[in-house]
């Protein structure tokens, strides 16, 4: 009984998990829309996304053929190297594919061979949660290391104003934020540096840069470095201008997560309510609660408060999330 209770939680915490993907995935989308209206069209963005270098796709080739080509099919492949570069891990696709798969297969065994012989079935659900490890340890990166990198980058916008004032080049300014500053920051702008003075354009290593950085308050600073280029104008008032601005909208935010933050934790109480319910009641009363798991109507009320949860769920989700 406590397994079926295991099995539900983990079912559960995997729907909760999946609506909260999808929120991810719209939340990309979204900003992928305003990264195309600031920096124009998508031509120059078709330029700059380039393939590498032949060794590197050689060595794709030789490690992993099979997984590589379900991912250039299934056309995956670019998704996970923008994320596991936006993470900054030194990961390849098909290393991540083969570690969740390893997982999943691993899970799967064991499961199989500790369930009892009637709830085998149920032994995929967990086998699922294994298996998707690797790729939420690289979305949680991500999210750190995104965080960590808006947090520094006012700061750093006013160190290369104020390096411009001191009558360095803006090239040579990205370069000494890598001197002054600690990563995630740092490495990102000698990169952007160093495809620069390697032959790079500069409007294109920056665009690089927004793209490896899906961060609004990035794609407003090569927006105004790209406007600045074509139409001329004051670099170094217009970057303090900014900074000042970002953190304006730091402030905001954190006054909207404090007013938000009540509808926040009633969404997460309301929705992990029925978790501890179910799993008290396979705990304390099994024969009631079976019901769910042997009756064909209990697995339809099962689906259907799931729906309904996992709608409430979303519901009040887009209610307390306020984009700045």
């Amino acid at each position: 009984m406590v397994l079926v209770a295991v099995i539900f939680v983990v079912v559960w915490l995997g729907a909760m998990l999946a609506v909260w993907l999808l929120w991810s995935a719209r939340q990309s989308a979204a900003l992928d829309r305003i990264k195309d209206r600031l920096l124009g069209s998508t031509k120059a963005k078709k330029k700059s996304s380039r393939k590498g270098p032949a060794l590197i796709e050689a060595e794709e080739k030789g490690k992993g053929r099979v997984v590589l080509e379900l991912l250039q099919r299934f056309r995956l492949q670019e998704r996970l190297r923008v994320l596991i570069e936006q993470a900054g891990l030194r990961w390849r696709g098909t290393r991540l594919i083969h570690g969740c798969l390893a997982l999943l297969l691993a899970g799967l065994v064991i499961g199989l061979n500790a369930a009892p012989p009637g709830y085998r079935i149920y032994m995929v659900l967990p086998a699922v949660g294994c298996g998707s490890i690797p790729i939420l340890y690289v979305l949680r990166k991500r999210s750190r290391r995104l965080r960590k990198f808006e947090e520094q980058f006012p700061e750093s916008l006013e160190f290369i104003a104020r390096s411009m004032r001191a009558g360095h080049a803006f090239s040579v300014s990205l370069e000494m934020v890598h001197t002054e500053f600690p990563e995630p920051l740092a490495g990102e702008f000698r990169r952007t540096f160093d495809e620069q003075n390697l032959g790079l354009p500069l409007d294109v290593a920056l665009e690089k840069m927004s793209e490896r950085v899906p961060s609004m308050d990035v794609h407003f600073f090569v927006s105004a470095v790209l406007l600045q280029k074509r139409t001329g104008g004051n670099l170094a008032e217009l970057l303090d201008k900014l900074a000042s601005l970002i953190r304006e909208r730091f402030k905001l935010r954190g006054r909207i997560r404090a007013i938000s933050a009540h509808g926040r934790m009633t969404g997460t109480a309301l929705s992990m309510i029925p978790v501890g319910v179910a799993a008290v009641m396979f705990c304390v009363n099994p024969s009631y609660a079976m019901f769910f798991v042997d009756d064909p109507l209990g697995h339809k009320m099962v689906a259907g408060a799931i729906i309904l949860q996992l709608i409430g769920y979303g519901v009040i989700k887009k209610i307390t999330s306020i984009e700045v």
